[in-house]
């Protein structure tokens, strides 16, 4: 039996992610945590996150996470979702600027209010960039559900692996070795969402 820990540190609707990965991995041990000890001896390390990415850092800051999430995203299979993927950047320009993990280089930036409805909130497409084992039998350009202002640029392209159109090609998915990390919500995007989850739990990283 595999463990899977679902990182909680007080930030958005971790139940849901755990209800969805306890769905595709019935016979495998998921669980919540804000305990370092048992975020490093889980199999698989899973990074939710919603909110404001200051409050998120001061929260993982708070509970002595900071070292324990730089460590298992170089170690072990790690999924970050939405903020989960932002807060894995260098810099954010949201709450007047905010330091991230700097596990990928790159920004956090805002979508332009004067030309878009902001946030960026429902079903979108996902144009895969290159192949991965987490896109296996997902169509090229599914639709995956959203809720966001703020999107990462990237100091090294080679780590992008999906985008989203949204008046501009953001890059909404990365993977860089063990890690992949996506602005989707899989667990609220159905059929797609669950068979990327079941690919997390599947994936030889």
């Amino acid at each position: 039996m595999m463990s899977i820990a679902i990182v909680d540190y007080g930030m958005g609707n971790v139940r849901s992610v755990q209800k969805a990965i306890e769905h595709v991995a019935p016979n495998d041990q998921v669980f919540l945590t804000d305990n370092a000890k048992l975020i490093s001896e889980a199999d698989r390390v899973v990074f939710p996150g919603q909110g404001a990415m200051g409050a998120c850092m001061q929260a993982l800051n708070e509970h002595g996470l900071v070292d324990v999430i730089k460590q298992a995203a170089h170690e072990k299979p790690f999924l970050g979702i939405c903020l989960g993927l932002q807060l894995l950047f260098d810099h954010s320009q949201e709450n007047g600027g905010t330091d991230g993990l700097s596990i990928i280089p790159g920004d956090v930036v805002k979508f332009d209010k004067s030309e878009l409805k902001i946030p960026h909130m429902g079903w979108n497409t996902v144009k895969q960039e290159i192949d991965h084992p987490l896109w296996h039998n997902i169509d090229d350009n599914a639709r995956f559900y959203s809720v966001h202002s703020y999107y990462v640029k990237e100091a090294d392209h080679s780590v992008v692996v999906g985008s989203t159109d949204y008046g501009i090609d953001f890059t909404c998915a990365i993977a860089k070795d063990n890690m992949f990390a996506v602005q989707f919500h899989p667990e609220k995007s159905q059929h797609d969402g669950l068979q990327l989850l079941t690919n997390f739990v599947n994936w030889k990283a």
